[in-house]
């Protein structure tokens, strides 16, 4: 059987433990920095699968992320910050890692082989048709994920498969194919490293654009964040400010008014003459942000 990409040892790597250390980090960030560029080859699909995402939440249906270890890891992280980030109702995000909340403390290898496991998690979760699922594996063969995958597929949902080795056994039937083509590890077979990396950056992107095609993001800021700490309560009042051009303690007091909703914040700012249209504008623009100040700005 031919070694995956993902498996191979790195050229630079000889005698790495007997290197500088300073020499051992430079030639670290090199390995990172050379695997987030694998996005730059991944765009389309990238695109394709947000659309689809995207579409998914909006009629409804729910995006679930699988995967485990590492990868499950970079899927969770994903996954987590949407409701907070973009204001997606938590029930409409799933998250299946295997292992469940006992990886979190043990990040044990063995829940990655157990399909069994991966099935009934997607079953319990109640995957079915109208829902999204992505699946996230370095190796694109890792049998959790591909059981995921399979089950979500049988019970009619939409599947995107992000892997690091061309051919993976994980594109397979999926609706939308993300290969990021990361070189080979610094240390061999450590996909937590550069792998991970063009994850992340990966499912960053996958979920911004989203978050942009829900109409969730407007001139760069993130206009249906949940302000549910001072933080970002601060950054509401600024958001709202920047965006219309009102004074601070005027977008203070229209939060307040918006019972802490940047849109409608906004809304308000822009010529609703109170919640009940903002409302409305909201609702006919389908929660686009945009669109609704188009419509409070013709009445």
């Amino acid at each position: 059987m031919p070694v995956s990409k993902t498996e191979e040892r790195h050229a630079g790597a000889k005698d790495l433990d007997l290197m500088h250390p300073a020499r051992t980090l430079r030639l670290l960030a090199a390995g990172q920095q050379a695997a987030a560029k694998s996005v730059d080859g991944a765009l389309e699909p990238i695109t394709a699968a947000a659309v689809l995402a995207a579409d998914t939440l909006s009629t409804g249906g729910r995006l679930a992320y699988a995967g485990a270890g590492s990868s499950g890891l970079m899927a969770m992280a994903d996954a987590l910050e949407l409701p907070g980030t973009y204001g997606i109702p938590q029930e409409q995000i799933v998250i299946l890692l295997a292992g469940g909340t006992a990886s979190l403390g043990d990040l044990a290898g063995g829940y990655e082989d157990d399909t069994e496991l991966a099935r009934g998690d997607v079953r319990a979760a109640g995957i079915t048709a109208g829902d999204c699922l992505i699946s996230v594996s370095a190796s694109g063969s890792t049998p959790y994920a591909l059981a995921a995958a399979d089950e979500a597929r049988k019970r009619g949902a939409k599947v995107v498969a992000v892997a690091n080795n061309s051919g993976a056994p994980l594109f397979e039937a999926a609706d939308v194919s993300i290969l990021l083509q990361t070189p080979p590890e610094v240390v061999s077979g450590s996909t937590r490293m550069g792998a991970g990396t063009a994850q992340k950056i990966a499912l960053n992107m996958f979920s911004t654009l989203v978050g942009i095609r829900l109409g969730h993001v407007l001139n760069g800021h993130m206009v249906n964040l949940r302000a549910d700490n001072i933080k970002l309560r601060g950054r509401a009042v600024r958001i709202v400010s920047d965006v219309t051009g009102v004074t601070a303690d005027v977008a203070e007091r229209l939060v307040d008014a918006a019972s802490g909703s940047v849109k409608l914040a906004i809304l308000l700012a822009s010529g609703a003459k109170d919640m009940g249209q903002a409302e409305a504008a909201l609702a006919k623009a389908d929660q686009n942000l945009r669109e609704a100040i188009a419509i409070v700005s013709q009445t």
